[in-house]
Order: C-alpha cells, then sequence, then structure tokens
C-alpha cells in the first residue's frame, strides 16, 4: 500500500524540481545574446544584414496602423524585431521569413524571451518562394534591387494591405506616406491600390 504522506512529499518534491528545471530553461534576451550574435553587415543570400532602430520599428508598425487583426509579415526578418513589437506592442500575429538559419532560431529565442511566441512564427525561407498573400501588412528592409523584384508579389496582395519599406521605395511605386527621422532613416508606406475593372 502506498503511504499518502510520502507520496504526497514526493509528489511535492517533483514539483519543486520541475519549476527549478522550467526556471533553468527559461530564456532571457541576454541568453540569446550569448548562443548567437549577429554581426552588422553578415552576408545573407539577398542583402547583408543590418538592424533597424527600435526607434523607428515602433514607428514603422504605427505608421502601417497595425492592430491585433492583423498578420504581420517582415520579408528578411533578421533578428524578428519587427515581428516582436507587433505582437508585443500592437497585439498582431506575426510571421518572420528570413534565408539565415542562426537569425531564424536567434529570432524563436528572443520572442520566447520577450513572450510572444505564441503569437509570431519565424520560418527559414527564401522571400521570392515564400507565400505571404495572408499578410495585411508586410514590412521590408532589403535593397532597391530585392524591392523591385518582389514588386509584382506586393501588388497582388490583397488591397488594402500596407507595405512599410525602410529607407528605399519599391520600383517606381509613389508611396502614399513617408517619414523621415534625423539619425533613424527613411520608412514609406504604400497601400495596395484595387485594381479591378
Amino acid at each position: 500500500m502506498i503511504n499518502a504522506r510520502r507520496w504526497l512529499a514526493g509528489t511535492a518534491a517533483l514539483a519543486l524540481l520541475t519549476g527549478y528545471a522550467a526556471a533553468a530553461d527559461a530564456q532571457t534576451r541576454a541568453d540569446c545574446e550569448r548562443q548567437y550574435t549577429p554581426q552588422r553587415g553578415q552576408e545573407g543570400k539577398d542583402v547583408i544584414w543590418q538592424p533597424i532602430e527600435d526607434s523607428m520599428v515602433g514607428r514603422m508598425l504605427e505608421m502601417a496602423k497595425v492592430t491585433a487583426d492583423d498578420t504581420v509579415y517582415d520579408l528578411g526578418s533578421g533578428d524578428g524585431k519587427i515581428v516582436i513589437a507587433a505582437a508585443q506592442q500592437f497585439g498582431a500575429r506575426g510571421v518572420g521569413v528570413e534565408y539565415d538559419a542562426g537569425l531564424v532560431e536567434h529570432s524563436r529565442c528572443l520572442a520566447a524571451a520577450e513572450g510572444v511566441a505564441a503569437r509570431v512564427e519565424f520560418v527559414q525561407g527564401d522571400l521570392f518562394e515564400t507565400d505571404f498573400s495572408d499578410a495585411t501588412v508586410v514590412t521590408l528592409y532589403l535593397t532597391p534591387r530585392v524591392n523591385l523584384r518582389l514588386m509584382p508579389k506586393l501588388l497582388a496582395l490583397k488591397p488594402g494591405t500596407r507595405i512599410v519599406s525602410y529607407s528605399f521605395t519599391i520600383g517606381d511605386w509613389v508611396p502614399d506616406e513617408q517619414i523621415d527621422s534625423f539619425g533613424d532613416g527613411s520608412a514609406y508606406l504604400f497601400i495596395v491600390p484595387d485594381r479591378r475593372p
């Protein structure tokens, strides 16, 4: 026969140990940075990695009028800061598409550390081959050449989809809005038009 008092004591001890293990497994931003630290200018498939200033990230998402009803895709998501901010500050669902496997894992670690892992997803993939047709907001920090190559896919998105590009415009597409900030760079808002006849 099981001694109830001994069983309860053992169960309590196991729960305590499990709690300690979970706390030990919990990651902080500092833990994520120790595991993998992206380097400015590191080579990618189509672009090099350069971070966007934190102050500009919020302004870009505000420019796109992001809400909890949005699905935000960041193409070439790097360290994931735009996707994480969209979930954390605006309650949106976010998807980061990044070619570099190290950056993808780093982004997942940061999302968990920030408590938004349930609202975001980071996928390793080629942004030219990824289906992002369910996006309501798309963010970019690419190059003029890459933006131009993406332009047909962007224009094929649902009318009203908001696209915010950091630093560079998209071909001859005239932006609906522009912000310039000394030290933080520029951002351009494009709204996908309704092209139905």
